[in-house]
């Protein structure tokens, strides 16, 4: 993220003097969190450690969205029945706002099929994070 600034001063007659101005860049790390099948899982995972991520964190479920619901066997192989939920991995990652549209574009590219179920993937930005190990204040990952 960037900020433009500009420091001003104003002598006793009101006349104004611009002594500093410039561009601020603030370092911003930014989570991901994809939502996505789990059938696909291997693929964006790859893609997303290819396009700059350090590492990620997975956790599997099940979900109900837009997507249809699997046609699943019971449990002799006699009965077939609709599942109430889709497997589903969440896949989450901290990057630098410097790498979010590489990694968010390889998400996408790698899980998108064109229809309805594809996923969902959601941005928010870190405030503060620590590194537990040496208790020290991290503000970016570079």
């Amino acid at each position: 993220m960037n900020s433009f600034f500009i420091i001003q001063i104003f002598d006793e007659s009101g006349n104004s003097k611009i002594i500093l101005m410039g561009i601020l860049t603030m370092n911003t790390m930014k989570r991901i969190d994809a939502m996505i099948p789990s059938m696909r899982r291997s693929e964006v995972v790859d893609r997303i450690l290819k396009a700059g991520a350090q590492g990620i964190t997975l956790v599997e479920g099940r979900g109900k969205g837009d997507g249809e619901r699997p046609i699943v066997g019971g449990a002799r192989g006699t009965a077939k029945y609709i599942a109430d939920y889709n497997r589903i991995d969440t896949i989450i990652t901290v990057v630098d706002d410097s790498k979010l549209d590489s990694v968010v574009s390889a998400i996408m590219d790698a899980s998108s099929r064109g229809s309805d179920g594809d996923g969902m993937i959601f941005v928010s930005t870190i405030d503060e994070a620590y590194k537990i190990s040496t208790k020290e204040k991290i503000t970016s990952l570079s």
